[in-house]
């Protein structure tokens, strides 16, 4: 299994960007997906995630600003980030589990390698 993620970069405050995560060599349709993001010394902490029925969930800091999909055909998962703060400067990870919402660290099977967003003020 391979989750790749792309989509970094840096951008202002109040920008947007749209994070992507392709995966290979899993049933992409069985799987919910999930992104994460670290700050450096900080602990991993769950973003927003999206089961494989289609519900989502999302921190109380980014509900609202950030929205997550996921394209089965395209075996891809999204994270489209608004209004931007300086504050969601992070390395961000893309995760899966199978049949299961990656809500928590320890229900991740499978991360991806991280791309990291800079909002600048």
């Amino acid at each position: 299994v391979q989750l790749q993620a792309s989509g970094g970069g840096l951008v202002q405050a109040g920008g947007s960007l749209t994070l992507a995560c392709a995966a290979c060599g899993l049933t992409f349709s069985r799987y919910g997906m999930g992104w994460f993001r670290q700050a450096p010394g900080k602990e991993r902490e769950f973003v927003a995630s999206i089961a494989v029925g289609g519900s989502t969930h999302y921190a109380d800091s980014v509900k609202g600003r950030f929205t997550v999909s996921k394209d089965n055909a395209k075996n891809t998962a999204y994270l489209q980030m608004t209004s931007l703060k300086p504050d969601d400067t992070r390395v961000y990870y893309c995760a899966a589990a199978p049949y299961r919402v990656p809500r928590d660290r320890d229900l991740v099977d499978h991360w991806g390698q991280g791309t990291l967003v800079t909002v600048s003020s």
